[in-house]
């Protein structure tokens, strides 16, 4: 696996940051005390060996640049070591989760020290008031079962749950399917701990339900992805799990159909726990992927998921509601009855993904936001695109909240693609905005969204934006070459490498 070439983005990191006046053989050096004295602090904690710096070279984004050193810190205090040494000398830290990011969050792009967080997994629930604090290290899937055992619930539900960290889910502002209900990561958070920049610790917020002392500073900290500060705790909310659970697969001819009949729920006043949408072009990706319709008798149909949660009662009432708008439009429904049918109907949705390989070796996904009437434009506008730039674009996502994973779907070694390709995308993210949506509603910035960023906010907002960062971090060591400075992802070849959560 080999890191890409020098960039722009490091080399502006180098001029503003590490002044580049001073001579390469003295960053050098400066580098190999500043490695030696974190050996030192943290023995046994300091990897330089290719296996780990290879495997903390690269997330879901798949592009892989070769950091100096991995930390994987064992105590939160070692963060505040690590943090203290690299603002002395001015060394680049990236934080690290799982490496799910599907920006490039967790790549570090200007090389430096990763800061591995997996290992700090404590868990520890509060029955009393619900509130559970955990570690950045701990993953989703295994703070709901956790909760579960007590009868609580944590909504927020990435589709790579099993897998993806509190810590990741915080510094991207994860939501997931049942958003719609539940609402996001941001949601949950009712204080944080952690390090600034210089290895100060600080408490943003507390384990209580009412905080309003200062400044709300813990929200700075949600969906910031690492460049304000390191999070090695949180206190989250919990919910009571709910009673029941209900899901049905519908088919409609096309995805006007589809998206209409979720407009017409929400304004009926049902809210269901989740509201997964599959456009056509979706759909015939992974019937193609799993050699067999999706929806028996109709073939390459518009698909939702829905779910409905709460009481016997709650449920029942509003599957009455459902099934009477669904009436005019479906092509009909089937009915998950169980816990493991459920799952089976969203593992179909959970494939959409990879099954889209079919089509081209390449994707540019983005996960963008409409407001919930202007989906349909937005799904009209992609099939518009797929005639103009020649290239498929199929849409899947969260059409309860509005927020709708765009691809555009090309092969790398074709230079007219790859044209077409961006070309594609810069237009899909300008019509967003257009809509009055947003470029990102759940991954973040990051690397991948970083040339979109002008087209969401004014010169004014982003000037703003930086200038907390510069009070937060003056040195600029937090994550450098990410949000703000734009990074033109497709000119870059992704690595061929597995994840643990490939198939």
């Amino acid at each position: 696996m080999n890191g890409i070439a020098s960039s722009n983005i490091c080399r502006i990191y180098k001029r503003i940051h590490l002044k580049s006046k001073v001579s390469t053989p003295s960053k050098k050096q400066t580098s190999i005390q500043a490695l030696k004295q974190l050996q030192r602090r943290l023995p046994g904690r300091v990897w330089v060996g290719l296996k780990e710096l290879e495997a903390a070279s690269v997330d879901n984004l798949r592009i892989s640049v070769i950091p100096d050193a991995v930390v994987k810190v064992a105590a939160e205090a070692d963060v505040g070591v690590v943090l203290k040494l690299a603002n002395q000398y001015k060394i680049p830290v990236t934080a690290r989760g799982a490496g799910s990011s599907a920006t490039g969050s967790a790549v570090p792009v200007c090389k430096g020290w990763v800061l591995d967080l997996s290992e700090l997994k404590g868990i520890k629930l509060n029955p009393y008031s619900k509130i559970v604090t955990v570690g950045p290290g701990v993953t989703t899937e295994a703070l709901q079962k956790k909760v579960a055992k007590a009868g609580l619930f944590y909504p927020p539900d990435p589709s790579s749950k099993k897998y993806s960290t509190i810590g990741g889910n915080i510094a991207c502002n994860a939501g997931g399917m049942r958003c719609v209900k539940y609402g996001v990561t941001r949601d949950y958070v009712l204080g944080l701990e952690g390090y600034l920049a210089n290895g100060s610790f600080v408490k943003w917020g507390l384990p209580l339900k009412k905080f309003v002392s200062g400044y709300n500073l813990k929200d700075l900290w949600i969906g910031s992805e690492g460049t304000l500060g390191i999070v090695t705790q949180a206190h989250l909310k919990l919910l009571p799990l709910p009673e029941k659970r209900w899901m049905g697969m519908f088919a409609f001819k096309n995805e006007q159909k589809a998206l209409k009949l979720v407009a017409n729920l929400l304004k009926a006043g049902v809210v269901p726990s989740l509201c997964e949408f599959l456009d056509r072009q979706s759909v015939l990706c992974a019937e193609r992927f799993l050699n067999k319709p999706i929806f028996p008798g109709h073939s390459g149909v518009s698909i939702l998921m829905i779910e409905l949660d709460g009481s016997s009662d709650m449920i029942r009432a509003n599957k009455k509601v459902l099934l009477e708008l669904t009436k005019p439009s479906s092509l009909g429904f089937k009915e998950a009855k169980t816990e493991k049918a459920s799952e089976d109907l969203l593992a179909i949705r959970r494939l959409c993904s990879q099954s889209m390989y079919a089509i081209a070796d390449t994707k540019l996904n983005e996960d963008v936001v409409v407001p919930i009437e202007k989906q349909y434009e937005l799904i009209r506008y992609t099939l518009e695109l797929k005639k103009e730039i020649g290239l498929s674009t199929p849409t899947f996502g969260h059409a309860g909240d509005g927020n709708l994973h765009v691809h555009i779907m090309y092969n790398r070694s074709n230079k007219s693609d790859c044209t077409r390709a961006k070309q594609g995308i810069l237009k899909l993210m300008k019509k967003v905005v257009e809509l009055g949506g947003s470029i990102t509603g759940e991954h973040g910035i990051g690397l991948a969204k970083s040339p979109f960023l002008k087209f969401q906010h004014s010169p004014e907002e982003i000037a703003a934006m930086q200038s907390i960062r510069k009070a937060l971090d003056p040195k600029g060591i937090l994550n450098p070459g990410k949000i703000f400075e734009p990074f033109q992802v497709w000119h870059h070849t992704p690595v061929e490498t597995k994840m643990p959560w490939d198939h």
